[in-house]
């Protein structure tokens, strides 16, 4: 098994080498011609899609305010399963819960490490 420190510095090494592909990328399309009619093109449909939606939404200000709270009570809920898997798993008890057609499912975990300032 590689050290952690190696794996770490080989991420990082791609992850500049990636980025440096993109900007090339994003140069080579900035100089397209066809590209960038195109571009503005969108830029019209977009505007007038924004228009169209917020016409829509104005009919259905109820339904959407409906739809906000189902989101915070759904992030809620992921937030309490998780944390009682957790403690489960701290237990030593096994976690796992099934859907209505009977499906299995178990939880998954990783790891992600962020940048000490």
């Amino acid at each position: 098994m590689q050290n952690i420190q190696e794996i770490f510095v080989r991420i990082q090494e791609n992850k500049k080498k990636l980025k440096d592909l993109k900007s090339m990328y994003k140069d080579a399309l900035a100089g397209a011609q066809e590209y960038q009619e195109i571009l503005d093109k969108m830029k019209t449909l977009r505007e007038r899609k924004k228009q169209i939606e917020n016409t829509i939404k104005q009919d259905f200000a109820s339904e959407l305010t409906k739809m906000d709270d189902l989101k915070i009570d759904l992030l809620s809920d992921q937030e309490m399963i998780s944390d009682a898997a957790i403690t489960q798993m701290m237990k030593g008890e096994t976690v796992a819960v099934t859907d209505e057609y009977q499906n299995e499912y178990e939880p998954s975990f990783s790891v992600k490490f962020k940048k000490i300032t």
